[in-house]
């Protein structure tokens, strides 16, 4: 019985053995290849490594190995978050929540990236490097804020353009559609008034004239007009 016991313990020891020792093959190849710049084999022996045993190093390297890589600070700012969630050793905390810090950085979430800094430095006040990334992030950030304020300025002042424009080219239609119906009406206007000032007193003349023409023969067949004659 007592035989049969050790050899359990004999063969568990021996497993976890052989599996610490595949782990650390791993990191060790891990670190091999991130330190000639192969980010994404390393990404591949640490990940391996991570799940046989989800050691500090490992993850902290693994998120390493992510970061380095273009285009993937999303993947990365998990990892970090995930190991300085899990680790209870304060140096490696304060170090996964720098990188968390820069991570966001890259991704331009300044206030992401000072509150990752922030907490990095409670747990290391003595890093110059954490206070020079949290002061420029900070910069950046007030760049940036600016630069939306400006940004909402300038699409308000555009909307504010662009209604103008639309009134404008409204009261233009608005006006011009009315110049042109009005046009004609006032040329004939203006020609009535040049008819009555230049041929007005002629049209009197000739319809005094005919008025004339009209009494002198009227006069004439009253005076030519045969009285009526008796009948028998």
């Amino acid at each position: 019985m007592y035989k049969s016991i050790n050899a359990i313990i004999l063969v568990l020891l021996l497993t976890g053995f052989v599996s610490a020792q595949s782990t650390h093959k791993k990191l060790r190849q891990g670190d091999k290849d991130y330190k000639s710049g192969n980010y994404s084999l390393a990404e591949d022996n640490y990940r391996k490594a991570w799940v046989e045993k989800q050691n500090n190093k490992g993850g902290f390297n693994l998120g390493n190995s992510i970061y380095q890589q273009q285009d993937r600070y999303e993947e990365a700012i998990k990892q970090y978050e995930s190991l300085a969630n899990l680790s209870e050793d304060p140096a490696l905390k304060s170090k996964a929540l720098y990188n968390l810090g820069n991570a966001h950085y890259q991704q331009q979430e300044f206030d992401k990236s000072i509150d990752a800094y922030k907490n990095a430095l409670k747990l290391n006040m003595q890093d110059e490097d954490i206070r020079k990334n949290l002061m420029l992030a900070m910069q950046k950030l007030q760049q940036q804020q600016k630069q939306q304020q400006q940004q909402k300025k300038d699409d308000k002042d555009n909307e504010e353009n662009d209604e103008e424009q639309q009134q404008e080219q409204q009261q233009q239609q608005d006006q011009q559609q009315p110049q042109d119906q009005q046009e004609p009406k006032q040329q004939e206007q203006e020609e009535v008034r040049d008819l009555s000032k230049e041929e007005a007193e002629q049209l009197l003349k000739i319809i005094e004239q005919e008025e004339q023409k009209v009494q002198e023969k009227l006069r004439k067949a009253s005076s030519s007009k045969k009285k009526p004659l008796k009948e028998w």
